[in-house]
């Protein structure tokens, strides 16, 4: 098949998070043919980047579709403006250098119980990859809950106006009952 699937997982999550083993069971059981990676992301920016980037790489004749959860939905926008891509993204990050300022300090990842220290310059490398969106190639899909507890879904609803949205009332950070939404995601992105 001529695409691949790069699934994102946000802040303190993992490839075994519940979405992405959603994802993944889907795929298998529709797309059994279609490439899925599901990289488990560094707990730094720019460390996460460098992973997204080798799996990029290994794919030079493939057409790049993600789908990004939260801080995923953030780091799925700067690969999609910069390889013109396609992305659905689910309660996205849209400024998490300045919401990550109040996470300074050490932290656990609950999946995979690494300890790590969240710094200033860390905040620095999100800033970095922090891109508009200029490219006309790339497609977003946005599928947002009003209720999210972590970010404020109007952010990215004024960031990328003008690209597909889904908006429902009520939810969370997690996107309640995101696996209803996955023949569609799977629709969206596997077309031209």
């Amino acid at each position: 098949m001529q695409y691949i699937v790069i699934y994102l997982h946000g802040f303190l999550s993992s490839p075994q998070s519940h979405k992405a083993m959603q994802t993944l069971e889907f795929v298998k059981s529709h797309y059994p043919q279609l490439t899925l990676e599901i990289p488990s992301l560094g707990n730094y920016p720019k460390q996460a980047a460098a992973t997204i980037e080798q799996i990029i790489a290994k794919y030079p004749d493939k057409k790049l579709r993600f789908i990004g959860s939260s801080l995923g939905g953030f780091l799925a926008t700067s690969m999609c403006e910069k390889y013109a891509g396609k992305a659905v993204l689910i309660n996205p990050a849209v400024r998490p250098f300045e919401l990550l300022e109040g996470f300074l300090g050490e932290h656990v990842n609950p999946y995979t119980k690494e300890t790590f220290l969240l710094e200033q310059k860390h905040i620095a490398e999100l800033k970095a990859l922090d891109t508009p969106l200029e490219n006309i190639n790339s497609q977003y899909w946005l599928l947002l809950q009003t209720a999210d507890e972590t970010l404020d879904y109007r952010q990215a609803e004024h960031k990328y106006q003008g690209h597909k949205m889904e908006i429902e009332q009520g939810g969370d950070h997690s996107f309640q009952n995101f696996e209803r939404f996955l023949p569609d995601i799977f629709r969206f992105l596997l077309q031209d």
